[in-house]
């Protein structure tokens, strides 16, 4: 059976098809990367780990209902709303990019894994008319700035294990990027969850709405 290792490390409860879709990420984004470039070519080998495991680290804080409403707000090639489409396939994921080539490869890739519940477009966040549950990304720009984008698209509410908000990954010292957010704000270690080099100062940040 097909898996990707360093995923089935730390989710032991993954279904058949789930484990598949898992498997064929690498491959499908070394092919897509040869044409459009959305990860960097040093990262591409490293995709499993820099890329889907880190995606993956809001599954271990949050844990979305059936039914939950999630944007990827700056998606890029498709992180972390691809891996976490997968890793929730009864939620409903909206991945949105300003810039057209990168979500072409994000409906291309959808496609290819069979992920219904991913809807890929061509928009900036702030310009999105509908509300989600939740906004996750991944260090698209500092965490004020960010908020001030998206803020109002998430819906108050508490079906999740968390109430709906913001979950954002971001690296390094934060301290002086969080002292103008008004909300309260929680952190959590990604070394927590993973022992790979890798995440030693990478966090979840999240916000309740």
């Amino acid at each position: 059976m097909s898996e990707l290792p360093i995923v089935s490390k730390y989710f032991s409860n993954l279904t058949t098809r789930q484990q598949e879709q898992f498997a064929k990420l690498p491959e499908l984004y070394s092919y897509w990367n040869e044409r459009i470039n959305v990860v960097s070519r040093k990262d591409i080998e490293e995709l499993p780990t820099r890329h889907v495991l880190h995606s993956l680290a809001i599954a271990k804080v949050a844990t979305f209902a059936s039914g939950t409403k999630i944007l990827d707000a700056g998606t890029g090639g498709g992180f972390p709303g691809i891996p976490l489409a997968i890793m929730f396939p009864q939620c409903s994921f909206m991945l949105v990019d300003s810039i057209g080539k990168k979500i072409k490869v994000v409906a291309e890739v959808a496609q290819s894994l069979g992920l219904s519940n991913v809807h890929a477009q061509q928009i900036r966040a702030e310009e999105l008319r509908q509300n989600f549950d939740f906004v996750v990304s991944r260090a698209v720009t500092d965490l004020p700035t960010f908020m001030s984008w998206i803020w109002n698209k998430i819906s108050t509410g508490n079906n999740s294990n968390l109430p709906n908000g913001l979950l954002y990954l971001k690296g390094g010292d934060l301290t002086e990027e969080l002292k103008s957010v008004k909300q309260k704000v929680d952190l959590f270690n990604i070394s927590d969850f993973f022992s790979e080099d890798f995440f030693e100062t990478k966090k979840v940040v999240y916000v309740k709405r």
